[in-house]
């Protein structure tokens, strides 16, 4: 079985070893998106059991995006994992009481991603 996951940031270069690095588990099929509105409209078309979200992002910033999810009811049980560089005790537990199921650090281990992400997985 596949677990179709989403990772949402606006450097193509993190994406693009965010893909890699997820794609090392064969059970994983990776899409990427480069912004919040381009996941919003992504996951109306394909549905992710699992959404990585960049917490700055341009336009629409990654707690937007969030909020913004939550509102498709067809999603609400989706878990959204924040992949961040603000890490601080005050930055993950207002993420987490926003409805992320967790907070992943930035810069992430490529080699462990993967594994990192399953744990959320229902």
């Amino acid at each position: 079985m596949t677990i179709p996951v989403l990772y949402v940031d606006d450097d193509a270069d993190i994406r693009e070893i965010a893909e890699m690095a997820l794609s090392l588990d064969p059970d994983l099929e990776v899409r990427t998106s480069a912004s919040g509105s381009d996941a919003l409209a992504l996951v109306e078309q394909w549905k992710p059991q699992l959404i990585l979200l960049d917490f700055m992002m341009p336009d629409l910033d990654g707690p937007a995006t969030l909020r913004l999810l939550r509102q498709n009811s067809s999603l609400d049980e989706v878990p959204v994992v924040f992949i961040t560089a603000r890490t601080s005790s005050r930055d993950v537990e207002s993420l987490l009481a926003s409805g992320a199921a967790g907070v992943l650090a930035k810069p992430f281990d490529v080699m462990t991603l993967a594994a990192q992400c399953r744990e959320f997985v229902p």
